[in-house]
């Protein structure tokens, strides 16, 4: 299926990748305030709302932004999901929505909130495959486990 607004996501995404994360968050907020006021859906907001996590100064904006995320994917289907492309399977976001909003409560010093999700993240990291999306994300939970025995609140490396 033809997505523009998705496309434009992905567009926003790559350019903060590239070295541009001021113009990738201010072209996601854009476009967040376009599905905002009925220009998507829910499958939008989830993505949108997990990228612009991302590209946050501040670390309580971020998990605010990895909040949203994880609201709007209760709101999504896999047959939604499927539409912009066929693998997906919304049992599959939950690890790294997870282990995002893990990371955000350690790196926040609220060590109770970041075990709770860690711990879902481990639970739903079954729906990973073995692939590279998977390993990432599996990796990125080994690495939020980490930081947490350490007692560390900075970021994790990149």
């Amino acid at each position: 299926m033809e997505d523009n607004l998705m496309a434009k996501v992905t567009a926003s995404v790559q350019r903060g990748r590239a070295g541009e994360p001021d113009a990738a968050r201010a072209e996601l907020e854009s476009l967040w305030a376009q599905v905002e006021h009925g220009g998507g859906d829910d499958f939008h907001r989830c993505v949108i709302a997990h990228f612009l996590a991302d590209l946050q100064d501040d670390q309580r904006d971020e998990l605010m932004w990895d909040e949203r995320a994880l609201a709007a994917v209760h709101g999504v289907s896999d047959e939604r999901a499927q539409r912009f492309d066929q693998s997906l399977q919304v049992r599959g976001f939950m690890p790294s929505l997870y282990a995002s909003l893990a990371d955000d409560h350690r790196r926040l010093g609220d060590l109770t909130s970041a075990h709770e999700f860690l711990e879902k993240a481990e639970a739903a990291s079954d729906a990973l495959g073995e692939d590279a999306y998977g390993a990432l994300v599996k990796g990125i939970i080994g690495q939020v486990r980490q930081a947490l025995a350490e007692g560390s609140t900075e970021p994790l490396p990149t």
